[in-house]
């Protein structure tokens, strides 16, 4: 199985439900910058799509003079994010059989996972939140952070002498 990011998971889905199967415009859930350049040049780079010439200026990835160029999906493409060519996906008939992108209680983020953890009443501890996601501390650290700073309401307790982590209230 082909290993992909969380972006270029969604950057896929979001092309599955394109007719033309166009990467962009981004899906809402991503913001421009950051490795979005990179998560596309990684796509492209291992033929899971292919850049090629457009007329849609939402679709543009990049110019060169004149020429405007998209990225979309490829068979490889939908077959890396688990749809398979006979589902007519680049058509829009089969959306309905396309992996969710919005739902985050569906979605292969592993943000989701933590905070699904983190939802528990007793709390979940460090150790727990580092086998489900396959970070180092620091990371997790860094990913709490992130939610407090999203409006999520994290506290830090004390459990059987290990450092728990519970929400208190979600954003």
């Amino acid at each position: 199985m082909t290993k992909l990011s969380d972006t270029q998971r969604i950057l896929l889905a979001a092309a599955c439900q394109r007719a033309d199967g166009s990467v962009l415009p981004l899906h809402g859930s991503i913001t421009r910058g950051g490795g979005i350049t990179k998560s596309i040049a990684g796509l492209v780079r291992r033929a899971l799509a292919v850049e090629r010439e457009t007329t849609d200026q939402a679709a543009v990835h990049r110019t060169n003079g004149d020429l405007r160029f998209g990225v979309f999906i490829t068979e490889a493409g939908m077959t890396a994010i688990g749809v398979s060519g006979e589902d007519e996906a680049l058509s829009g008939a089969a959306s309905a059989q396309l992996p969710e992108i919005i739902d985050v209680k569906k979605a292969p983020i592993k943000i989701a996972t933590v905070l699904t953890l983190l939802a528990q009443q007793d709390g979940v501890p460090m150790a727990e939140l580092m086998t489900a996601t396959g970070w180092l501390p620091h990371t997790i650290r860094a990913a709490i952070t992130g939610l407090r700073k999203k409006g999520h309401s994290i506290q830090r307790i004390k459990r059987d002498g290990m450092t728990c982590y519970r929400i208190l209230r979600a954003a």
